[in-house]
C-alpha cells in the first residue's frame, strides 16, 4: 500500500486501487444471470407458437428456473465449497452458455424446460458467490463498495438488459437473443478466468456445517430483514399495473420506467454510502420505503406524488440489497460468505415468492387500494430488525474481518 505525506510530513495509507476488471465480470456475470432468468417472459408470444404451447407454458420456463435457483442453492453450495472458487463460477458460467445454447436451438418444449431447470441451478450455485467473491478480492474497509459494483448488474439487466433483449427478439427473432446470451456466457467465462483472481476453497477442517452459519451471531436478523423487505416489496412491485390503474394512471411502462432508473441512483449512493454509513444509509432506506406505501396508500390519485413516491421506492430498494448483503459478509466472515449468501439466495427467492402470493389473494379479495397497506407492516418489520439489531448484525462500527 503507497502513501501520500501531507503538508506536515505525516505519511498516510493511500488506498490501493479497486480490481476494476476483475469486478466487472463479476457484475456482467449477475447481468447475464438475471438476463437469463427473466428473458423469457418479454418473449412469450415468440416462443409460444416455435414450441407449440400456449404463453403460459411459456411463462412457466421462468418459474422452473425460480425453483430450481431456490432448491440448488444450499446442496450445490455445501456440495462445491471446497473446491476452488474460480473453475466452480467458470463452470456455473458455462452451464449457463450451454442451457441458452439448447434454449435457441430446441424446439421441444421438454428439452427447453429442462435446460431452464439447469440454469436455475447454475443461477443459484452463481448468486452464493458472488458476494463473498467480491468480498475476498478487496481489503475490509472496501467492501461494501465492491458489493455494489457487482450487484449494480442486476440493476443494468433490469433496466437496460431486459428492453434490450426483447428489441433482439423482435430485430433478429427469438433464438437469436439466447444465441446472444449463450455467446457472451462464453465470453465471460474467458473473461473471469482471465480477470478474477483463484481463491482456494474451504478446507476440511475448516467448513462449518450449514446450521452452525446459519447461527452465528447476525446471520438470523439479517436473514429476517431480508424475508421481510422482499415480502413486502413484491406484494406491490409484482402488482403496480393493476395498483397504477386503480389510481387513475394507465401509464403502468412509465411507472416501471422511473422505479428503473431510480434503483440506478439508489445503488450509486449506496456505494458511495455503505463502507462509512452502512447501519444508518440501511435505516434511511427502509424508513424511505415506509414512508413509500405510507404515502402511495393515502395520496396515489395524484399523478405527481405517485411518480415521486415511485421514484424514492427505486432509490431506496435499489441499494438495499447491497446493504444487506454487506452486512450479511460483515457477520459471516468472507471464509463462510458463500453458504451465507447461499441461504440468503433461498431466503430471497422465497421472499418473492410469498411476497408475489400474498399481494395476489389481497388483490383478489380486498383489492388493488389494499396493496400498500400489506406491504406496510412487513417493510416496518424489516425496519424493526435493524433497529434492534444493532449488536450483531447492524452495528454502528463494522466489523473489519
Amino acid at each position: 500500500m503507497s502513501t501520500t505525506s501531507l503538508a506536515k510530513g505525516t505519511a498516510v495509507p493511500t488506498p490501493a486501487p479497486l480490481p476494476w476488471s476483475g469486478l466487472l465480470a463479476l457484475s456482467t456475470a449477475a447481468f447475464t444471470a438475471v438476463m437469463t432468468e427473466l428473458l423469457p417472459a418479454g418473449l412469450l408470444p415468440r416462443m409460444a407458437p416455435a414450441l407449440g404451447v400456449s404463453e403460459a407454458r411459456v411463462g412457466f420456463l421462468v418459474t422452473g428456473y425460480a425453483v430450481a435457483s431456490f432448491a440448488a442453492a444450499v446442496p450445490l453450495t455445501a456440495l462445491l465449497r471446497g473446491l476452488p472458487r474460480r473453475p466452480v463460477l467458470v463452470g456455473a458460467l458455462l452451464g449457463f452458455a450451454l442451457s441458452n445454447a439448447v434454449v435457441a436451438l430446441s424446439s421441444s418444449y421438454a428439452l427447453t424446460f429442462g435446460a431452464r431447470l439447469v440454469a436455475g441451478c447454475m443461477g443459484g450455485t452463481l448468486w452464493a458467490m458472488l458476494v463473498g467473491y467480491a468480498a475476498r478480492m478487496v481489503p475490509a474497509e472496501r467492501r461494501g463498495r465492491a458489493i455494489a459494483i457487482v450487484l449494480a448488474g442486476i440493476t443494468l439487466a433490469l433496466s437496460l438488459g431486459v428492453p434490450a433483449g426483447t428489441a433482439v427478439a423482435g430485430a433478429l427473432g427469438w433464438r437469436a437473443a439466447f444465441g446472444v446470451l449463450a455467446g457472451l456466457a462464453v465470453l465471460l467465462a474467458f473473461w473471469v478466468r482471465w480477470r478474477v483472481p483463484g481463491f482456494p476453497g474451504e478446507a476440511p477442517g475448516a467448513r462449518m456445517p450449514l446450521g452452525r452459519v446459519a447461527a452465528l451471531p447476525g446471520i438470523p436478523a439479517v436473514l429476517s430483514v431480508t424475508l421481510f423487505l422482499l415480502v413486502g416489496h413484491q406484494v406491490m412491485y409484482t402488482y403496480v399495473a393493476p395498483f397504477a390503474a386503480h389510481a387513475g394512471f394507465g401509464r403502468t411502462g412509465l411507472v416501471l420506467l422511473v422505479f428503473g432508473a431510480a434503483t440506478v441512483v439508489g445503488i450509486w449512493l449506496t456505494g458511495v454510502l455503505v463502507d462509512r454509513h452502512l447501519r444508518t444509509t440501511l435505516l434511511g432506506a427502509l424508513a424511505l420505503c415506509v414512508a413509500v406505501m405510507l404515502a402511495l396508500g393515502l395520496h396515489a390519485g395524484a399523478p405527481a406524488l405517485l411518480l415521486a413516491a415511485v421514484a424514492l421506492w427505486g432509490v431506496a430498494f435499489g441499494g438495499a440489497p447491497t446493504l444487506i448483503q454487506t452486512a450479511l459478509v460483515d457477520a459471516s466472515g468472507p471464509e463462510h460468505a458463500d453458504v451465507a449468501t447461499s441461504l440468503q439466495t433461498t431466503v430471497y427467492n422465497a421472499g418473492i415468492a410469498v411476497g408475489s402470493l400474498t399481494g395476489g389473494v389481497v388483490l383478489e379479495n380486498l383489492g388493488a387500494g389494499a396493496l400498500p397497506w400489506t406491504a406496510l407492516p412487513l417493510v416496518a418489520l424489516a425496519l424493526t430488525a435493524v433497529t434492534l439489531g444493532r449488536r450483531y448484525a447492524f452495528p454502528a462500527a463494522r466489523r473489519r474481518t
